[in-house]
């Protein structure tokens, strides 16, 4: 048997005094051999980064191991001065951090910040560093190495940044990746080509990986062993095949019960015949002016776009990044003016109107954003921020405070989280805020920017079931903007796919995931991840036998084999 790279034992990092609970991580054990992808799932606060963070020694100062060890390639890190630690970090354990963008320095080129890995750990001469950064480009599969190498990382796709941040990690061939929600922001056929990189990483490194993530389908596809976490502690780990088909804990249960079925519309019903929005002949170019060293550039981002949204009606609009779904929903809510063609609101056609009479209308429509962390001030509560948009519509404070206690009712928080600040709420919980401030000025069409992409399984769940409530109580008609399938298969009623700013198909939801027809949305389906896994049905699994469930919970990770 292959001695593992990393053996955790009984790692306990402690939380300052006066929270919900004493410890981040408490008396965790397991290990990781070479060429082996041991997924690490659970939910917001479940402890997962901060295992990782441990490992790397990246924990913030608050934050104390108190007992444990943490042994990498037989030596203990917990024990290492800061130094020592660093030199291992980027030669022989490396980590990938979910948002390429913020872990890359955008005032230096791509080859600088791949170069500096090895200035820092090696004496290769300069022309030495550029051939090796050339050649590890050219490995993560990155398109023109030499373009890439003189780029800046505004200048690439979220894909890209993300296979730079892959090739930092590996610069110095380590043993040991941690990868921390790589795919949680890709489209579908990145985070395949991702994922895939990964796998071959593996065998061509024979690296061990430590890959934390909230994905099951992510899961599904690369593990070979899972390790589920509850509030710091393990609660079930065994091989993918155990966990994902035959979980035995009923937090895990609760986790894939949540997880989005891939075919099929879950709860589809009849709309009304009312036209709401119409969107008629729609484009919009964006034009680029050349310089000595980069020509001009012309991008079509939505082409003659049409399509209608009845009353009661939710309306997919799925594709990859680049596909034109976010310059479409601006031209929707005019925050850029299209080129050509009528978005028609209640008989009026909006995109032809001066701001002046736009504002009256912008309430007709409404937005709720991706990231539910930066779409709320944090400096405001609340309750000023769900007012705000009715006084601007001319209503009185204490009118638009009585109706905004009665949405926090409708979005499940208590009326006193009107006054507190959004430092005080889970991601689940702001998006719930963020949901209710766009109902504040009662639009016709909400629009879900990839409003459940950053959350977990279960809290997806319950806003996608929200969504849903909403929809069928205050009868609107939602646009839904994704990249995940799943998850527009689980709340939608019809589609409309988009590629290189064109609608290429449209249809319902059986039909469109049954019996798809243009090639590119074949090559969407099959690029989602798990495609062998089939989602158990909890409900028809046997009851939790206590006897296994301490089983699972007492035996060590090195032992599941």
């Amino acid at each position: 048997m292959t001695d593992p790279i990393l053996t955790i034992k009984n790692l306990t990092v402690d939380l300052p005094e006066g929270g919900d609970r004493p410890h981040a991580v408490e008396k965790l054990s397991v290990d990781i051999a070479p060429k082996e992808i041991v997924c690490i799932v659970g939910e917001s606060g479940s402890g997962k980064s901060i295992t990782s963070f441990t490992t790397m020694g990246l924990l913030p100062k608050a934050l104390k191991p108190s007992t444990g060890e943490v042994i990498f390639e037989g030596q203990d890190v917990l024990k290492l001065s800061p130094r020592e630690h660093a030199k291992l970090r980027g030669s022989r354990m490396a980590m990938i951090f979910q948002e390429p963008m913020s872990a890359l320095n955008p005032c230096y080129t791509v080859g600088d910040q791949i170069e500096e890995v090895f200035e820092q750990h090696t004496s290769l001469s300069k022309a030495e560093r550029k051939a090796k950064t050339i050649k590890l480009l050219d490995e993560v599969q990155l398109p023109e190495p030499e373009r890439i190498y003189s780029s800046y990382p505004h200048q690439l796709s979220g894909g890209q940044r993300q296979r730079i941040v892959i090739a930092i990690a590996l610069a110095l061939d380590p043993s040991l990746l941690i990868a921390d929600e790589p795919t949680t922001a890709l489209d579908l056929s990145t985070q395949a080509q991702i994922l895939h990189l990964f796998k071959e990483l593996r065998e061509k490194h024979s690296a061990g990986i430590m890959f934390v993530t909230h994905d099951f389908d992510v899961v599904a596809e690369i593990a070979d062993k899972v390790v589920v976490m509850k509030e710091g502690k393990i609660v079930e780990q065994g091989t993918a095949e155990e966990v994902l088909n035959r979980p035995k804990h009923p937090y895990t249960r609760k986790l894939i019960d949540a997880v989005p079925r891939r075919t099929g519309s879950v709860n589809a019903h009849m709309t009304e015949k009312h036209k709401v929005m119409e969107v008629l002949g729609l484009n919009k170019t964006f034009h680029t002016k050349g310089t000595m060293f980069k020509p001009s550039r012309t991008v079509h981002a939505c082409k003659d776009i049409n399509f209608i949204v009845h009353r009661g009606e939710t309306l997919g609009i799925v594709g990859e990044s680049g596909s034109g779904k976010s310059t479409l929903v601006k031209c929707l809510i005019r925050l850029e003016d299209p080129d050509s063609g009528s978005v028609i609101i209640d008989g009026s056609d909006i995109a032809q109107f001066t701001p002046k009479l736009l504002h009256p209308y912008r309430k007709s429509i409404q937005i709720v954003f991706q990231d539910p962390y930066g779409s709320l001030n944090p400096r405001r509560t609340i309750g000023d921020q769900l007012v705000e948009g009715p006084i601007n519509f001319g209503e009185d404070r204490a009118h638009a405070m009585e109706r905004a206690k009665k949405l926090m009712e409708i979005v499940r928080l208590e009326q006193d989280a009107l006054y507190r600040y959004p430092a005080q709420f889970s991601g689940g919980q702001r998006q719930r805020i963020c949901i209710a401030r766009a109902l504040m000025v009662e639009p016709e069409v909400l629009i879900a920017d990839e409003a459940v992409s950053a959350l977990d399984v279960s809290v997806q769940k319950e806003v996608l079931k929200l969504l849903n409530e909403i929809r069928d109580e205050m009868g609107l008609t939602v646009l839904f903007i994704t990249h995940d399938l799943r998850v527009a298969a689980q709340i939608c009623d019809n589609l409309v796919v988009m590629q290189n700013g064109e609608i290429v198909e449209r249809g319902n939801v059986d039909e469109v995931f049954g019996h798809p027809k243009h090639d590119y949305t074949k090559k969407l389906l099959s690029a989602q991840p798990g495609q062998n896994w089939n989602v158990p049905d909890i409900s028809k699994l046997p009851p939790v036998d206590p006897a296994l469930l301490d089983q699972a919970l007492n035996q060590p990770m090195g032992a599941v084999r």
